[in-house]
């Protein structure tokens, strides 16, 4: 048996709830861009949050380390013990415990993106003060201290507010690509569910547990080229046309909160395909290791 609360879980829930508000929150970069007309400078500071972001994500993934070889050495344990129905029993406990586990991992990610959702003025208006900043000072570590100024902190608390449900079904998806949308889903899946995933493959079959775990980075890699190539370029050109006046600003800040709500979407998902996702892993990983 292996305890369901431990404080590798609890700094795993921590720190996915930061590390996707901060990426939801990159998404303000693209309306920054538009308010102050440096597109190049918004997207400078936009890979310098998602940059941040992906960093404390290796920390996320380090604490899921211990949850999984807990719960796979207690397995390995109870299989060199020997079989019954007694063992059988005690594994699938193990297993169900560690399903919960990671399904509040991908909770914690969820409240994460609608709490960074709901805070994107506070971002746009961060973005904003960043890129003004950097044009006086030409010094990103500078801009990034002026953060910690209390009367810098005092005025962005004050653009935190709860959205009002009429600005919510004010925005319009009519002129927002449904492929953009579709994608952001799937790749938010990706990035949402790989390396979960393959961290349940382990516990799954612990015969082939390093391999299944090296595969959340090919999963990783796919959902970077998938963003790279359909999500990314889309709303770039949104925004090049709200700036050249081809399209309203409005339409910017519809594809922003779009592109939260589908985020949101790919999370929920996530719950559904946690356990397909990770027999496929396991099942790649066995093939990897005793294919012929």
């Amino acid at each position: 048996m292996i305890p369901f609360w431990t404080w590798q879980l609890g700094v795993a829930l921590a720190i996915n709830v930061v590390v996707q508000a901060i990426q939801i929150g990159a998404y303000a970069a693209r309306l920054a861009g538009v308010r102050t007309g440096r597109i190049a400078t918004s997207i400078s500071l936009f890979n310098l949050f998602v940059t941040a972001s992906r960093l404390a994500t290796l920390v996320y993934t380090l604490m899921l380390g211990p949850l999984s070889d807990h719960a796979g050495n207690a397995i390995r344990g109870i299989t060199l013990h020997g079989a019954g129905v007694g063992a059988d029993a005690a594994i699938a406990q193990i297993r169900h415990t560690f399903d919960w586990q990671l399904r509040a991992i991908v909770l914690a990610g969820l409240v994460g993106t609608v709490l960074g959702s709901l805070m994107l003025p506070m971002f746009t208006e961060l973005y904003v003060r960043g890129v003004r900043s950097f044009e006086r000072t030409k010094s990103v570590p500078h801009s990034l201290l002026r953060l910690f100024d209390p009367r810098v902190i005092v005025d962005l608390l004050r653009h935190l507010r709860w959205p009002a449900a009429s600005e919510l079904f004010s925005f319009s998806a009519r002129d927002i690509p449904r492929r953009l949308l579709i994608f952001n889903v799937v790749v938010t899946g990706i990035y949402a569910i790989g390396v979960v995933a393959a961290y349940y493959a382990s516990v799954i079959d612990v015969n082939v547990a390093r391999t299944a775990i090296g595969i959340s980075g090919i999963i990783n890699g796919i959902g970077t080229v998938a963003f790279t190539l359909f999500v990314d370029p889309t709303s770039s050109i949104i925004v090049d046309e709200a700036v050249k006046g081809e399209r309203p600003q409005r339409d910017v800040k519809a594809m922003v909160f779009y592109l939260s709500l589908t985020a949101i979407i790919g999370w929920i998902l996530c719950q559904l395909i946690l356990v397909p996702a990770a027999e496929v892993i396991a099942f790649v990983a066995h093939l990897v290791n005793h294919g012929h």
